[in-house]
């Protein structure tokens, strides 16, 4: 992911950023090339699973005591609960510990929104147009976590 002066947005060079070297002359982990999988943890696995699971439809991969995947397209999206020693506490809802961005089609942002309020769905921030190139809503998982949905801007 190539962050750049002013900000990281999302691994894409905003229009008027400059670009850092993406990747270092000699990285250390040289094989690793992309990113997999993402964790979410979580203090209430049945709460979150029932929130992301009724907000997305991702299919259910894996579903065990403690760990849910989802297939979220090319990454897998999994929720687990914090069983050990290093998981540390939750903050609480008032100290989000991620933020993760959904993309969807052009157009698609102001619907989500309609729908996430008719959810119930803490939003954080209405549609907004981004001087990066996209128009977002912010809004919050039952965790705290902030969401984001996006799309890119003409």
């Amino acid at each position: 992911i190539a962050c750049l002066t002013g900000g990281c947005q999302h691994g894409r060079i905003a229009r008027n950023a400059v670009p850092r070297r993406a990747h270092p002359p000699h990285p250390m982990l040289k094989n690793v090339r992309q990113v997999d999988y993402v964790i979410v943890l979580c203090d209430d696995l049945e709460r979150m699973k029932a929130f992301y699971r009724d907000l997305f439809g991702f299919p259910v991969t894996v579903e065990k005591h403690n760990v849910i995947a989802m297939d979220a397209g090319s990454v897998t999206f999994c929720l687990r609960q914090r069983t050990r020693a290093y998981d540390g506490r939750s903050a609480g809802p008032q100290s989000p510990g991620v933020q993760i961005a959904f993309r969807v089609p052009t157009g698609d942002v102001n619907s989500c929104h309609e729908q996430l309020q008719q959810k119930g769905v803490n939003i954080l921030d209405p549609p907004t147009d981004q001087e990066w190139g996209h128009r977002t809503v912010y809004f919050s998982d039952p965790e705290g976590n902030i969401l984001e949905i996006y799309e890119e801007l003409a």
